[in-house]
């Protein structure tokens, strides 16, 4: 068949941060495949996701399954970099200030 190209680009792009997305957008890689891991099909990611094409969560899906075991271990990356910013954010909050300042302000306007 003449023109036939057997390949196709890859609608994903690597951020800076480390963070596959879906080109374009802000949609991640690790919130598409949740959607499909979940049972959600293709166009149903789509709509929860309007900012990009149907073909888009396609071509995320197929690379997912072309390449599972790394994205497999991307995923988990991204899982463990959430955790350890989440302790810190949570370290890092003086929780016992807050108490106290939500304790004054709830008992001033009890009063």
């Amino acid at each position: 068949m003449k023109g036939f190209e057997p390949t196709q680009t890859v609608p994903l792009v690597l951020g800076e941060d480390g963070t596959i997305r879906i080109r374009g957008s802000r949609v991640t890689l690790d919130s598409v495949i949740d959607e499909f891991k979940q049972g959600a099909t293709a166009e149903e990611i789509q709509e929860d996701f309007p900012s990009i094409t149907l073909r888009e969560v396609y071509g995320a899906i197929a690379y997912y399954l072309d390449h599972a075991e790394e994205v497999e271990r991307y995923l988990r990356e991204q899982e463990l970099a959430g955790e350890t910013t989440r302790r810190l954010i949570e370290a890092d909050q003086d929780l016992a200030n807050l108490r106290k300042r939500i304790r004054e302000r709830r008992d001033h306007l009890v009063k």
